[in-house]
């Protein structure tokens, strides 16, 4: 929605561009107007920094190259939207001529880059260098190391907010919940170590779900259109124990999410159901597919998918558009189709790591999975087996001792290398019985790792360090946290990707190297993973009417041989400032995402 106000706040900020807008007496000639001005203000900025503290010019200078990008034709050519006639008309009071998305998020973020523009950012003080670096020796440090217990004490503050698991109080809570689930589903205490009693009453209905713990209204909407949709949806007992009884998400906003899907979700998937393959399939595995059961999109590692269900469903899963439902009687391939996959890893020597998921492999029975790894062994270029599975985090109870004899008999230190991959999303969902199933794997001298992904649900100031503190505390290494994927159905779980550079520089940062070990990525349909730590790696090219920034994603394979970059639009910034807003979160400490580009 317009608001004049907004055009006042904007060109307030930055009087010139507005005196050149209103010079200039069309866009064409507004456009030559802006690049003159702001190639002259470039040149200057380059000659002579010395008035501005160093870090704010360089927040001023990516700034001014980022406004510079946008107004060019390439940019607008790709964005299919004017950066220049939209500012012209703003100026010119053609409020009647302008896109009808135009909105609140648009103009903060043009509102924040004028600043950033104009050296006035308000990221750092207005000294010119930090106190202690005008001091010398031991007096330096004790002043250096104070200002580090401040940055500390922050972070502190900020992780007192996100249980885990492992906490006393939690453990305790737990148990009555395991207790409660018990009586309601008819099992005995020694059911709750047995996971084949897990699958046998795996919740498939809002109706059994609600014995359990208090649904919401909207919750209970959500499973039910679900359901009579015929969509996918199931949560082991064990993962529901992992729930709050009260339905106010206070702290296992998480676990909720995971599985319980939102109505906007359930519409969309609804409205293309008979169209899955093509409207969900954003990775584009359809066109990395040279033969059944295998993805591949780099040189040595290919993806083998034995299996595609699991054991529960989570919402924004990659491959939802795959599964029919939980624990599907037809999930697990042929024998004919995974000899034939495998046996086209054994004709292509350049494949040295296998990524074996699905769905998840671990859910599959003892004998299938040790078929599965021990065709998978005999090949000799194979070095690396990697076992991407949700199951200690769902249904720890699955990693039995037989399971670990099966899996660690591939496990040739100097021939051959064993690797778990699991999707811990929060520290909620780490309890004593997934760290004794990680256990398991280490004591075996088997690799565990962990992917998260960055969604609305974990990506609260500190939370993320919050799950990475904890899951190195059971033996997880934290591998990659992928940016939530552009998917329609799963936009109420979209975080700007800002907001992950961030975390990255502003929060992860501050802990020790080992517990930061994974690399931020967005994965890019049908080429793979880019990494956004720098800009050789993605560019911002606009800002679009509605406040959704477009990138140009680059290909891992830059600089090696041509491919086709990809664009991509991004969740507005400024509504999800409002959703952190929404859920209580002060979104003043937030202020420095809008110079993440």
């Amino acid at each position: 929605m317009f608001d004049n106000k907004n055009t006042r706040r904007l060109f307030s900020v930055h009087p010139t561009i507005k005196s050149l807008l209103l010079e200039a007496q069309s866009a064409k000639s507004a456009r030559e107007y802006l690049q003159t001005y702001l190639h002259q203000y470039h040149r200057t900025l380059q000659q002579n920094n010395t008035r501005i503290q160093p870090l704010e010019w360089n927040v001023q200078i990516t700034a001014l190259e980022t406004f510079q990008r946008m107004i060019s034709r390439r940019s607008e050519r790709l964005a299919k939207f004017s950066m220049v006639a939209t500012l012209w008309k703003l100026a010119h009071r053609l409020e009647d001529q302008l896109p009808a998305e135009l909105n609140d998020g648009f103009f903060a973020e043009m509102i924040h880059l004028f600043l950033g523009i104009q050296g006035q950012s308000n990221i750092y003080s207005q000294e010119q260098s930090p106190a202690f670096s005008r001091l010398s020796g031991r007096p330096a440090a004790i002043m250096r190391s104070a200002q580090l217990d401040d940055m500390a004490a922050i972070g502190r503050a900020h992780l007192a907010k996100y249980k885990s698991g492992l906490r006393p109080e939690v453990i305790n809570r737990r148990q009555k919940n395991k207790e409660r689930i018990l009586t309601a589903l008819q099992g005995e205490d020694e059911d709750w170590s047995n996971y084949s009693w897990h699958l046998r009453n795996v919740i498939r209905t809002s109706e059994v779900l609600g014995r359990l713990i208090d649904l919401s209204p909207a919750e209970k909407e959500a499973i039910d259109r679900a359901r009579a949709g015929k969509l996918p949806f199931g949560i082991t007992p064990y993962y529901a124990s992992l729930m709050d009884k009260e339905p106010s998400r206070q702290f296992d906003h998480a676990v909720r999410a995971q599985v319980i899907p939102p109505l906007d979700y359930v519409q969309a998937m609804l409205a293309n159901r008979q169209d899955r393959s093509c409207q969900f399939d954003f990775m584009l595995e359809r066109d990395t597919s040279p033969i059944d059961l295998i993805t591949r999109r780099y040189p040595s590692i290919v993806i083998l998918k034995p299996y595609n269900t699991c054991s529960q469903i989570c919402v924004y899963c990659q491959r939802n558009w795959e599964i029919d439902d939980v624990l599907c009687e037809k999930a697990l391939a042929t024998k004919k189709k995974i000899l034939a996959a495998i046996e086209w890893i054994a004709d292509h020597p350049a494949v040295e790591e296998v990524l074996v998921t699905g769905g998840d492999p671990l859910v599959i029975r003892d004998a299938k999975i040790d078929f599965v790894l021990a065709n998978l062994a005999n090949i000799d270029h194979v070095e690396r087996i990697r076992l991407g599975s949700r199951t200690p985090v769902v249904l720890p109870q699955r990693i039995t001792d037989d399971l670990i004899n099966i899996i660690a008999r591939y496990h040739v230190p100097g021939k051959r290398e064993i690797v778990l991959v699991t999707h811990f999303e929060h520290p909620y969902e780490v309890t004593p019985d997934a760290m004794a199933a990680v256990q398991k794997f280490k004591r075996r001298g088997i690799s565990v790792y962990n992917q998260a992904v960055f969604t609305m649900e974990n990506s609260r100031r500190y939370e993320l360090v919050a799950l990475r503190k904890t899951l190195r505390l059971i033996g997880v290494d934290p591998y990659y946290t992928f940016n939530t994927k552009g998917k329609e159905e799963t936009k109420s779980y979209r975080v700007p990707l800002a907001r992950l550079m961030q975390e990255i520089k502003e929060e992860a940062r501050l802990v020790p190297g080992v517990v930061r070990t994974d690399e931020p990525v967005y994965n890019v349909p049908r080429l793979g993973k880019n990494y956004i730590r720098a800009q050789q790696h993605h560019t911002l090219i606009m800002i679009l009417p509605d406040g959704r920034r477009l990138y140009e994603f680059h290909p891992w394979e830059k600089k090696l041989t041509l491919v086709d970059t990809y664009l991509d639009s991004d969740v507005s910034i400024w509504e999800y400032l409002q959703e952190l807003k929404r859920r209580g979160e002060k979104i003043d400490s937030y202020d420095t995402i809008w110079y993440y580009y």
